[in-house]
């Protein structure tokens, strides 16, 4: 005769501890982050704990915080004139060397030759402006209104990651991120005029069902899109590009909606150099 199973004292809160371990790794990117401290912070085994990150997103945990580390620093090394050194050090890598060798590894080029020959380097001429660089393809058309699944961040735009991270972890947890479903970005507010503390954006999945989640209205309506190939972080160019040099001479009027962003494939699985984004600048129909 078999023994009675054990009876259980609780039910253990998975989506709980995964939204804590989201935000500590955000909030701790220059900070040793072991697989140890991390399962401290989820209150489970080391061992469990990596196996249910894993199975959740889809990558584990050290992937995860060098993809972080490494796109903060794309955005570093595209946008400031930060030394390397600097940009290494603020990426949680006190050894330059090793960052080089990591950096080259991820994105193809060591990082000096990526600040002048990266993605972000097509949107701008030879002396760094945007206004005289090359033509870029850019598709007007409608996209209809969708609805999505979201979470709202409020912070610097190269941050939002967060907000996807925190996005999908409760939908998988929820056996509800199920192909096929879009990820979209949504940004109110201009980086140049707005306190960075201050920027609004929204991270949205749209999905075939929601299973009684909230859902919040995105597009709708005529957008100019441009395709961008490369890493998120190093975006700012294509965007001074799409509003300096092609809006003013399109004849076309911007609209007061918030700039998508439509993300075509999978940072977890794709290189960051082979990133596929659609900017989709909103228009006056």
């Amino acid at each position: 005769m078999h023994a009675p199973a054990p009876a259980l004292t609780g039910r253990v809160d998975y989506r709980e501890r995964l939204r804590r371990v989201t935000h500590y790794i955000h909030d701790h990117l220059d900070d040793p982050l072991d697989l140890n401290r991390l399962a401290d912070v989820a209150c489970l085994s080391a061992c469990h704990w990596h196996r249910v990150y894993h199975a959740v997103h889809g990558e584990t945990i050290a992937a995860t915080v060098k993809r972080l580390r490494l796109h903060r620093a794309a955005g570093f090394i595209a946008h400031t004139a930060l030394p390397m050194s600097e940009v290494a050090r603020r990426s949680g890598y006190d050894n330059l060397q090793s960052f080089t060798r990591i950096f080259k590894s991820v994105y193809g080029l060591p990082p000096a030759r990526y600040r002048e020959r990266g993605s972000h380097a097509a949107f701008q001429s030879a002396d760094g402006h945007a206004d005289a660089a090359p033509a870029h393809p850019v598709a007007v058309r409608e996209l209809p209104a969708l609805q999505a699944v979201s979470r709202d961040h409020r912070g610097a735009y190269m941050e939002i990651g967060r907000a996807f991270e925190l996005l999908y972890g409760e939908l998988a947890a929820q056996g509800l991120l199920q192909p096929p479903f879009r990820s979209f970005g949504a940004y109110f507010d201009d980086p140049a005029s707005v306190d960075t503390a201050a920027l609004r954006s929204t991270a949205c999945v749209v999905l075939p069902a929601h299973g009684g989640l909230p859902t919040t209205r995105i597009g709708g309506g005529p957008y100019a899109v441009l395709r961008y190939r490369g890493p998120y972080a190093t975006m700012h160019s294509a965007y001074r590009w799409l509003y300096g040099h092609w809006l003013v001479q399109s004849g076309y009027e911007a609209a007061d909606a918030p700039v998508l962003e439509e993300y075509l494939n999978d940072p977890r699985t794709t290189p960051p150099t082979e990133l596929l984004t659609d900017i989709c600048l909103p228009l006056r129909g």
